[in-house]
């Protein structure tokens, strides 16, 4: 009998005292990596080594599978922007999905399909996609309001979208004077980021024309299948559709 299911609920994996489990990849391992791997504040334990997959990734894993229709009929058109490896693999194999996946500036790890696009300028017409699925990408976008009604623009009227950032303050936190690397990694923690996301976050999406719910899918689940997946049980998962 096998340890794990092919597409295991995360609840349905038993715990091993000497090992962890990735819900992405469907691999165990001793012990998973630090991240960010340079930085000098790291997250101990927190990358599976095999998929490169972090704690958002193995928390929405089981959730498309059990909580949305992404990975069954009927065939949908998906939208992946900054396409991290261990999902574009699944969503471009699955049977069920049209995958398209875009970057601002497409990485070598990417797909070769990846197409060059501005998150703020979306080359599809309206009502396009079925499915939108991004994370940790609006931080680093100047104008994120005009990307999220760039998001809302391509979605049809009965899609979905998953939108993921982290969230870190109460009260959104954003400086447009700051232009310099040292200046934004400063004030917002990174090279690359405009701004800290903050509890309000909904609020930005909402004032895009998003309806949200934010769904704790990881409170469903056990504190050692938490530990032994290393998921954040408090991670809440942003399901934004059209009113």
């Amino acid at each position: 009998m096998e340890m794990v299911p092919s597409i295991p609920h995360v609840s349905a994996v038993q715990p091993k005292i000497d090992g962890f489990f990735c819900p992405v990849c469907k691999k165990e391992s001793r012990q998973f990596k630090p991240f960010p791997p340079k930085a000098s504040r790291q997250r101990p334990n927190v990358q599976c080594p095999h998929c490169l997959s972090l704690e958002r990734h193995r928390l929405l894993r089981p959730y498309f599978v059990h909580r949305t229709n992404l990975l069954s009929m009927p065939i949908k058109k998906m939208l992946h922007f900054a396409p991290e490896p261990s999902f574009a693999k699944i969503f471009s194999k699955s049977r069920f999905i049209d995958y398209t996946c875009a970057d601002l500036v497409p990485k070598k790890y990417m797909p070769k399909e990846t197409l060059c696009m501005d998150m703020t300028a979306i080359q599809f017409p309206d009502n396009y996609f079925d499915v939108i699925y991004c994370s940790h990408i609006l931080e680093h976008i100047d104008d994120d309001i005009k990307a999220m009604s760039e998001l809302l623009r391509v979605l049809k009227p009965t899609g979905w979208a998953v939108l993921q950032v982290p969230i870190l303050r109460k009260v959104t936190y954003e400086d447009p004077s700051i232009k310099t690397d040292e200046g934004r990694l400063k004030a917002f923690g990174q090279r690359d980021h405009v701004r800290i996301y903050g509890l309000d976050y909904i609020e930005r999406l909402r004032s895009a024309g998003f309806e949200v719910r934010i769904d704790y899918y990881g409170q469903e689940i056990s504190p050692e299948q938490a530990e032994y997946t290393r998921i954040d049980k408090n991670e809440g998962i942003y399901f934004c559709t059209i009113p």
